[in-house]
């Protein structure tokens, strides 16, 4: 095998082994089958829409089944399996429509044409030969922009999908993913070709975020600013990870009046700011950190625990008794739930002995996304003006295993107290909880959300911009950016579209970056990479 799409790979190059992740080689062959697969549907998509055929069903199953690649979301190689041979089966529907109206049918060899191995080795060893490394690599540089725009797109179709689910589409997202994946396969396209579809991808992902926003602020009303408990109550209990608030809401629902308080974990928490969420009696708070910081720092939950979209890692094995699945993630020997029936979960949940007393913890506050921010936004700006605030520091992004990634703790906690703390996605779990105080009774950390609400975090530093009559660049904000996995290379290229400039990206460079690449993101777009926390606190403040 051999897999460099995430922050911690091994020896910052490349898991060769075995994924630090988990992810086992037969595993990492079936999903380079699966991208190699969905990259000749794509082609046929691509094909059916010069001829007018449907193909929004191709659409919506490439984001699900693209989304299933990312690290730590599905290590269950019988399902990605079913996914390849449904790749299969939409291809071939598509074709007979498309050669029934006269249009091209893709008779060259590739993946639209490959013929399947019948079994689960077969199907393994297939996988083998389209993986990263399955071809010469002729120019670095272009094989390089072809992974970065892949891995982009993995982003991508995972906010598309969720989206999706609340109801929200544009066909413009479904057209680019087919697009960036077919792309892969032109050998006619270049390095600028590929540097053009990489800065798209950023543009197309502001709209899948858009799109997800306007999906979860549609069902669930726009977040406030609420205090969530970290402690315990006494009673049976749930446990919701991941990032689907749909989810989230079907639990809720079908374990009322049972006598289950719900928990969120992870990117769930800022579930807890909305209103349509908030009015649920047994959605108590929020527990534990993040899965990436492993078992020593995941404290035993003694309910049903329920993954909507991250995986766990091989360290949690041993809670397999009590964790469910959903969605696009899947573990060999966890139970998967299928069809918004939560009952096997809220089943466990009433087996298990839940909390045996009260537990008294501290509390924490989510909610500040654009709407709560932009209606202080009188009382932001003339604190500007007064001098009371002097920098707003967006500190954000994945939570990992690394001890490197403890430069975000020490960033938080040595930044003056004369900035303001702008912070989403599990990487605020690295100080979520500490208690910076307030500048006039604005609070000094602000948590805008989860790794989708970069949007609201976006249309904050416009707004801001515009009300100083500024471009973004020139506002007194800066970004430090912690990145894991495929959703943060799409937020980054969403940036980098933006035109957002002098980033700091840590705790590691992207493997996937050639030297000549990162030359020059450095020349355009003066990204770097973290140093220390008072280098470049002293640096940013100066």
């Amino acid at each position: 095998m051999f897999c460099y799409q995430c922050e911690q790979t091994a020896k910052g190059q490349g898991c060769t082994v075995v994924g630090v992740c988990g992810k086992t080689p037969d595993v990492a062959a079936l999903q380079d089958l699966l991208v190699y697969m969905l990259r000749g549907l794509s082609q046929l998509a691509i094909e059916a829409k010069k001829v007018n055929i449907p193909y929004e069903e191709t659409s919506v199953f490439t984001c699900e089944a693209l989304f299933a690649t990312l690290t730590n979301v599905n290590f269950d190689a019988d399902r990605i399996i079913a996914y390849i041979r449904k790749t299969v089966e939409l291809g071939k529907t598509l074709r007979k429509k498309i050669e029934a109206t006269g249009g091209r049918a893709l008779t060259a060899s590739g993946p639209a044409n490959l013929t399947l191995e019948k079994t689960k080795d077969g199907l393994i060893a297939q996988g083998k030969r389209f993986g990263i490394k399955s071809e010469p690599i002729t120019d670095a540089d272009l094989h390089s922009l072809q992974w970065l725009l892949t891995y982009g797109l993995k982003g991508v179709a995972a906010y598309a999908y969720h989206a999706h689910i609340l109801g929200k589409k544009d066909t413009a997202v479904f057209d680019f993913l087919h697009q960036g994946l077919a792309a892969t396969l032109d050998e006619k396209l270049g390095v600028n070709d590929f540097a053009g579809l990489v800065l798209k991808c950023g543009e197309i992902n502001l709209r899948a975020m858009e799109l997800l926003d306007a999906a979860n602020t549609g069902a669930y009303g726009h977040p406030v600013p609420t205090k969530v408990p970290l402690g315990a109550k006494k009673g049976k209990a749930i446990l919701v990870s991941g990032h689907d608030l749909k989810d989230l809401e079907d639990v809720l629902k079908q374990s009322e009046g049972k006598g289950i308080y719900v928990y969120t974990h992870g990117e769930m928490l800022p579930a807890h700011g909305y209103p349509k969420l908030k009015k649920y009696p047994h959605f108590y708070g929020h527990y534990g950190t993040a899965w990436q910081n492993q078992q020593r720092e995941f404290p035993a939950f003694p309910g049903a625990i329920l993954m909507t979209t991250n995986c766990i890692q091989k360290p949690l094995e041993n809670y397999k008794g009590n964790i469910f699945t959903t969605g696009t993630v899947g573990w060999p020997g966890v139970t998967h739930v299928t069809h918004g029936d939560f009952s096997p979960v809220i089943n466990k949940a009433l087996e298990m002995p839940g909390f045996q007393a009260d537990t008294e913890g501290k509390y924490v506050t989510v909610g500040f996304a654009r709407n709560a921010v932009l209606s202080v936004a009188d009382k932001v700006i003339e604190a500007v003006k007064k001098g009371q605030i002097k920098r707003f520091l967006l500190v954000g992004g994945c939570d990992g295993a690394k001890p490197g990634r403890s430069y975000y703790t020490e960033f938080v906690e040595k930044a003056p107290k004369d900035t303001v703390v702008l912070t989403l996605a599990c990487g605020k779990f690295r100080f979520f909880d500490k208690d910076l105080g307030d500048i006039g009774g604005i609070p000094r950390l602000l948590d805008m959300g989860q790794c989708n609400d970069a949007y609201s975090a976006v249309k904050v530093a416009q707004a801001l911009a515009e009300a100083f009559n500024v471009s973004v660049n020139d506002l007194p904000l800066s970004l430090v950016i912690s990145w894991y996995e495929q959703k943060a290379v799409a937020i980054l290229l969403s940036l980098l579209y933006l035109g957002i400039r002098n980033i700091r990206l840590g705790p590691s460079l992207p493997a996937f970056i050639t030297p000549n690449i990162l030359k020059v993101l450095v020349e355009k777009f003066n990204i770097m990479p973290i140093k220390s926390a008072e280098e470049d606190l002293k640096a940013i403040l100066k």
